[in-house]
């Protein structure tokens, strides 16, 4: 199990986000940098629920899919970096802006989740993000996005 500053494997993620299947998009984050900056990574598997109805006999994964695995990602880089495991962080998407698509995402595809603060430090409840989602290092997709991070203290 990784408890360290500058990773997070699947058994710490859970202990910091509260989403679990089918809903828990982010496997691995492999880069931590504080609160500045974070990679993860999601393995996309024909498993996925949503290839069941999107679209069946072509399954491309959701973009709103996409960019809760960046959220879940800035969110597990947070919670790493200020030690928020273990307290029952409730994360809420506030907005999202300049989303852009550009490559579908399928199954076999390894998404890697570039995810950077642009404004947000310790003892404030809104953060604010850039992410961008990569496949073979093309990107698939980008958006900023505001979230608020509460625990039950706060």
């Amino acid at each position: 199990m990784t408890d360290d500053l500058n990773s997070a494997d699947i058994h710490l993620i859970q202990r910091i986000l509260p989403h679990r299947y089918p809903f828990l998009l982010v496997d691995k984050v492999i880069e931590i940098d504080g609160t500045k900056s974070a990679l993860g990574i999601k393995n996309v598997t024909m498993n996925e629920p949503y290839f069941q109805g999107h679209f069946p006999g072509n399954p491309i994964m959701p973009g709103v899919a996409i960019v809760e695995a960046m959220a879940q990602t800035a969110a597990v880089m947070v919670g790493v970096a200020l030690n928020l495991k273990d307290q029952n962080l409730r994360v809420l998407f506030m907005n999202i802006e300049n989303c852009k698509f550009r490559k579908l995402v399928v199954p076999g595809d390894v998404v890697a989740m570039r995810v950077s603060t642009l404004r947000g430090r310790p003892g404030i409840k809104v953060w604010r993000f850039f992410a961008q989602a990569e496949v073979e290092g093309k990107m698939a997709a980008s958006a900023e996005f505001s979230a608020m991070m509460q625990t039950p203290d706060t």
